[in-house]
């Protein structure tokens, strides 16, 4: 099997410290070189990939103009680990957000977006603090420690979610309802010495629905390069704007179901993950009959390892004793067009035509825009 191995492009998750180091936040460095800046934003469009933009780039000539080099955003290409990454400065082995779905020892696979049991639906805030879940420092700890207003402006339905606490401790956060508020609270923010994570979140949720590059997709692309545009035009002096985004996306058009395929049901006691990237989390003793099953089903539609060697091969980064058993016996990486859906279990997840989570260059590659004022 020809397996991808992680590419020496800048992590998503090397922007923020870069950011906190050009506004000289102590301790911090970065393999990015970015200009001094006294108040900076990082705006994460989620769902932009690189190869989408440059295909669509008539519809984002700003983003296209300002996005001069590709991210890669790591293994699992999904947005809880995205996230994370910009909340930590790591990548998913190390902050430990491996999946839209994972196990966890002795509280079963969680829904990292729901922060809920993906099993039975049950709120697993209690039995899961958020910060036993992410426990490692914030970037928006170190930026509040040095002095500088360190600010979420993300939509206000996300305030105070389970995910938000894991990641952005230590931020305010302002609440907004639309791209208009959205533009104005991350330029109020600017005005000062601060550091602001600014997030839009429906240009993913486009492309779930009708597909990455449909014309409600594009429509919305449009609004999101006026958003930019909007900052970019409103930019204190001093101030830095870094674009970027949490994965690409792909169509699905190839569908395993894997609750009609018996074989690949054998031995396995849970699954994690989402329709493009799998944990297989295997009964005690069986995980190598379990890999055997999957590989040979799967062929070429997949990259089908098992845990030690996906960690070796750099998928996660460095990995954790602490992370490392959320991470399924098994992982799977679908190829092209292909997605491993569970119909019934996952009936929404299922029916949606944009998917990404994979190492594929169309979901790991992002923008990296920049902006100075």
């Amino acid at each position: 099997m020809d397996v991808p191995q992680i590419t020496d492009l800048p992590h998503l998750g090397q922007v923020v410290p870069a950011v906190l180091a050009a506004l000289g936040v102590p301790g911090e460095t970065g393999s990015l070189a970015l200009p001094e800046a006294r108040s900076a934003c990082v705006l994460l469009i989620d769902g932009l990939g690189w190869q989408l933009l440059a295909e669509h780039a008539a519809d984002a000539p700003v983003l296209t103009e300002l996005a001069k080099s590709p991210l890669r955003v790591g293994f699992p290409s999904t947005t809880a680990a995205g996230v994370a990454a910009i909340g930590t400065g790591l990548a998913s082995g190390e902050h430990g957000m491996v999946g839209y779905t994972f196990e966890v020892p002795g509280a079963g696979v969680l829904n990292a977006l729901r922060w809920r049991s993906h099993e039975d639906g049950r709120d697993l805030r209690g039995a899961l603090p958020p910060r036993s879940v992410q426990p490692l420092p914030t970037t928006f700890e170190a930026a509040a420690a040095a002095g500088l207003d360190a600010a979420v402006v993300s939509s206000a339905q996300f305030s105070d979610t389970a995910l938000t606490r894991a990641t952005q401790s230590g931020a305010r956060y302002a609440g907004v309802h639309a791209l208009g508020d959205l533009a104005a609270r991350t330029l109020e923010v600017l005005a000062s010495r601060s550091f602001c994570y600014a997030y839009h979140s429906e240009l993913d949720l486009l492309g779930h629905l009708y597909g990455p590059g449909s014309t409600a997709w594009r429509m919305q692309l449009r609004h999101v390069d006026r958003l930019v545009e909007s900052i970019v035009d409103g930019l204190p002096a001093g101030a830095l704007l870094a674009v970027v985004a949490d994965h690409g996306m792909v169509t699905v058009d190839d569908k395993l179901d894997l609750e009609d395929t018996p074989s690949l049901l054998a031995g396995v006691r849970a699954f994690g993950g989402e329709v493009r990237a799998r944990h297989v989390y295997a009964e005690p003793g069986a995980a190598a009959d379990v890999l055997a099953a999957w590989q040979s089903v799967l062929g070429s539609r997949a990259w089908v390892l098992p845990r030690d060697e996906a960690i070796a091969a750099g998928w996660f980064g460095t990995v954790s004793d602490r992370v490392r058993p959320r991470i399924g016996d098994v992982v799977a990486a679908a190829q092209g067009t292909f997605g491993m859906v569970r119909g019934l279990a996952e009936a929404v997840e299922t029916s949606l035509i944009g998917q990404h989570g994979s190492l594929t260059e169309a979901e790991q590659l992002v923008p990296l825009a920049l902006a100075h004022g």
